[in-house]
């Protein structure tokens, strides 16, 4: 593999350029581009947490890493293929997502096949005509129609609502992977970093009394230092991944923080701990990507 670098490490940090080539000799093929940079990146960084988890001898840990050493790779190679395998990848996400959060809401069956058709409507759109993702907010009434139809006085208006919702945070948001499919994966890597800088933060820095101050009743664990921790964290991964501007920064670290504290809402008023068991060591899908549904509109907005 080779990488051109400007002399001096501060140089090639603030140069943005990232472009690797790595050559398969074997197989006759060359790849060049960021991507070899950012598949390189993860691959180290899962290495080196591996050798720390096995030097921890933790079973939960284990699992965790099981389940990065699973996602990263089916996360990336649709990225990396394309826009049109990474509006698969964004409807089988969403899919997930909307299962998991009917669940826990209890939205009836009409609702949640309306969510369902949202849920790939919105990233084939995103891929095929962009110009159709500005029909969100028209969309967002139509959740209110099985409850309209139906006659639904006593519960329709929680149903509209929750259903509206959920196709703006779900769907609507994980179509912006393929809107930011260049940056895609950059942005869930460095959202990813994010939320382990977060914990970082709130860990390292909670003999401070301002640290230990809650951002929200939501959730105890989510603090003033873990904020600071996701803002420092989320700035040098983006840094290192020579994409650091002011519009991503605020993306990732306090759409992440913002994300999190978004899903503890609907998990506290559902009374539920997790949205679901589907990721060993993490819960639900939802627990996982809750950063990104704020972080990727976010990116793409002010980015």
């Amino acid at each position: 593999m080779t990488a051109v670098v400007p002399a001096g490490l501060l140089d090639w940090l603030l140069s943005g350029q990232r472009d690797w080539t790595l050559r398969l000799p074997v197989l006759d093929l060359v790849l060049t581009g960021r991507a070899v940079f950012l598949a390189a990146v993860a691959l180290a960084v899962l290495l080196l947490a591996g050798i720390g988890v096995a030097a921890s001898g933790s079973t939960e840990l284990r699992r965790r890493w099981t389940t990065w050493a699973v996602i990263i790779p089916a996360v990336g190679i649709p990225i990396w293929v394309g826009r049109g395998t990474t509006a698969v990848l964004a409807a089988l996400l969403a899919l997930q997502a909307v299962r998991e959060l009917a669940a826990m809401v209890r939205l009836p069956r009409p609702e949640t096949l309306l969510l369902y058709l949202l849920a790939v409507a919105y990233p084939l759109a995103a891929w095929l005509r962009p110009g159709l993702l500005s029909l969100a907010p028209v969309l967002v009434l139509v959740c209110a129609l099985p409850a309209v139809l139906a006659g639904d006085v006593a519960d329709g208006l929680r149903r509209a609502s929750l259903t509206g919702f959920a196709s703006v945070w779900i769907a609507w948001s994980l179509s912006h992977l393929v809107v930011l499919w260049q940056d895609a994966f950059l942005i869930a890597f460095a959202a990813s970093a994010a939320d382990v800088a977060a914990w970082c933060g709130g860990t390292g820095l909670r003999r401070f009394s301002w640290a230990r101050r809650p951002l929200s009743p939501l959730s105890p664990n989510k603090t003033v230092g873990g904020l600071v921790g996701a803002v420092v964290g989320g700035m040098a991964v983006l840094l290192l991944l020579g994409h650091l501007s002011p519009g991503y920064a605020v993306a990732v670290a306090l759409g992440g923080v913002l994300g999190d504290l978004l899903e503890s809402l609907v998990k506290r008023t559902s009374g539920v701990k997790d949205a679901g068991s589907w990721l060993p060591g993490f819960g639900g899908l939802l627990d996982r990507i809750d950063s990104l549904l704020l972080v990727l509109p976010l990116a793409a907005v002010l980015g």
